[in-house]
């Protein structure tokens, strides 16, 4: 990747883009809205485990959730860009209200585990998510000018990353020192109020769009529905291998600093994972590259996977959380470069539900990840764990370099 200069739009070019009228109000109450993305799986695991003793039962129900939740992700945000941003979410956030609080109720009262997968299922399928909208929301009020939207996604990007510095350590404080459920039950209130707060801005909400009516009702009835953008073909495995990847390193660290006597340093490493992220995501964004996105995502999803391979040889607490760090650092360009190629190639009608593609593959790849890891870990601990997320690493960068053409990455 070859740097230009830094993006010229005054001294700070975060600061300049906050300054956009309404710009400041919709990305902060979005960040407070999607800080579930970070401690509300986390926060089921440390849940159940404390009433089971089980990382694989505990893996496998907030799977179930992430799961539900990248089904119905895609809908959802079809729906917003048919109906608008506001009403889909203000009718989500009461569906989702109802659906935690039955699930919360259901592990105090140490429900059976098939009530506790099926309640935990409804549960994250139904949490309201704002990282897609959010994001729709800047290219809308930018006019799609793509030097300030450049900066726009690194923004967000980066505020995913703050999300999971404070959120790990925060649900596992939560949970491991005040009471289990605690952690689980301040993610969902802090997901709803958030996204009640996000909703309720309909100055710099974007227009419904509803689709074309291009072809007539004998035409719709046998075509099978078009992927929203051809990167997808992409994009798609590969934020799955890397969702696999992140939960695997969550459950991973949870359990290494479980048999060093200190799990609440968990969430610390975890913190510290994503603090380096948001230093790459911050210096990526501010500066300009000539090499096209394509090769960008290649090259950030290989520097992604190499740094957590690192971390099967790591013999303490400390060395990890020095190559979490260093590791991370290429987590926000990744994910930056990936929402940047759908926001090129997706049509305006079906761009939110374009970039909520790869927040539910992702979310596949924490429900396959937390599951399978889960296991591993109860078979044979830690560094296991480890391995499996090495290789879903792998496996993401054998994705990208097979599919390269739809990135737009000459051979």
């Amino acid at each position: 990747m070859t740097q230009v200069d830094t993006v010229r739009e005054g001294r700070n070019p975060y600061l300049a883009l906050l300054r956009t009228p309404g710009a400041l109000g919709f990305s902060s109450t979005a960040f407070v809205g999607r800080m579930s993305m970070s401690m509300y799986g986390l926060g089921t695991v440390l849940l159940l485990v404390s009433l089971t003793g089980r990382y694989g039962a505990a893996g496998t129900v907030a799977g179930a959730g992430s799961i539900g939740y990248s089904v119905l992700g895609p809908y959802i945000a079809n729906l917003s860009d048919r109906f608008g941003q506001g009403r889909v979410l203000l009718g989500q956030v009461a569906v989702f209200a109802l659906a935690f609080a039955t699930f919360i109720a259901c592990a105090e009262l140490r429900a059976p585990f098939a009530v506790l997968l099926v309640t935990g299922l409804v549960a994250g399928a139904s949490i309201p998510s704002t990282s897609s909208m959010v994001r729709t929301r800047w290219s809308w009020v930018l006019g799609g000018d793509p030097t300030r939207l450049h900066v726009a996604f690194a923004l967000e990007s980066v505020n995913d990353e703050l999300i999971f510095v404070i959120g790990p350590a925060l649900v596992t404080l939560l949970a491991t020192q005040v009471f289990a459920a605690s952690g689980v039950g301040t993610a969902s209130l802090l997901a709803i109020t958030g996204t009640l707060l996000f909703a309720l801005q309909r100055r710099t909400e974007p227009n419904p769009r509803p689709a074309p009516r291009q072809e007539g009702r004998a035409g719709r009835a046998w075509k099978l529905p078009s992927l929203p953008a051809a990167g997808l073909v992409t994009l798609s495995p590969a934020f799955l291998a890397l969702g696999a990847m992140f939960a695997s390193v969550d459950l991973s660290s949870v359990a290494f600093a479980t048999e060093r006597g200190h799990r609440p340093l968990a969430g610390l490493i975890l913190g510290t994972y994503a603090l380096g992220s948001a230093i790459g995501g911050l210096w990526y964004g501010s500066r300009h590259w000539r090499a096209p996105l394509g090769r960008r995502f290649v090259t950030t999803t290989g520097l992604a996977a190499a740094g957590v391979a690192t971390f099967i040889a790591m013999p303490g607490l400390l060395a990890l959380d020095g190559a979490c760090l260093l590791a991370g650092m290429a987590i926000a360009p990744t994910l930056i470069a990936g929402y940047a190629i759908l926001e090129q190639q997706a049509p305006p009608h079906r761009r939110t539900e374009a970039m909520a593609w790869l927040g539910s593959t992702i979310s596949v790849g924490v429900a396959v990840g937390s599951s399978v890891v889960g296991h591993l870990i109860d078979a044979a601990g830690a560094r296991a764990g480890y391995v499996f997320a090495a290789c879903c690493g792998a496996l993401a960068v054998t994705t990208c370099l097979a599919g390269r053409r739809k990135l737009g990455v000459s051979t």
